[in-house]
């Protein structure tokens, strides 16, 4: 457990949160990979197979909202430290997605002492390009007591 703001601060980082990611089953058999993750921001990227379609060949929403999802509780727990949740979000499904992996960018958009409601923007990555497909906003909430 992390004692004080400062300590947490100095473990933020990719590989701290990666850490965590890997504690996620469900994380780890969607093939969730975490890119990013400093104080006020996440990335999450799924490379995408076969297994993530939905009958008419396009990324499943629920694989768009996982993404949105977790995204967003990195991003919250970026702020408010490792043992938060998702209060609540939204998303909006903007076009279907396909292409060779999704990229889930979360940032802060406003941080309390025991909420963060943060900000996601998802896109499909073909051919190299990255093409919006969702955005989300959500509540991240804190646990506990962390210092």
């Amino acid at each position: 457990m992390l004692e004080s703001r400062a300590e947490m601060e100095t473990a933020i980082n990719v590989e701290f949160g990666r850490k965590l990611l890997a504690q996620q089953p469900f994380s780890v058999l969607l093939g969730a990979q975490l890119t990013v993750f400093e104080p006020g921001s996440a990335e999450l990227v799924i490379p995408l197979r076969a297994e993530h379609l939905q009958q008419h060949g396009f990324v499943h929403g629920g694989v768009l909202s996982y993404a949105a999802d977790n995204a967003l509780t990195f991003a919250g727990g970026s702020a408010l430290g490792p043992q938060v949740v998702t209060s609540e979000y939204k998303i909006n499904y903007l076009r279907p997605a396909n292409g060779e992996c999704l990229v889930a960018r979360a940032v802060v958009v406003y941080a309390g002492k025991t909420q963060a409601v943060c900000r996601c923007d998802i896109f499909a990555v073909k051919e190299g390009q990255e093409i919006l497909c969702a955005t989300a906003q959500g509540t991240i909430a804190r646990l506990g007591n962390q210092g």
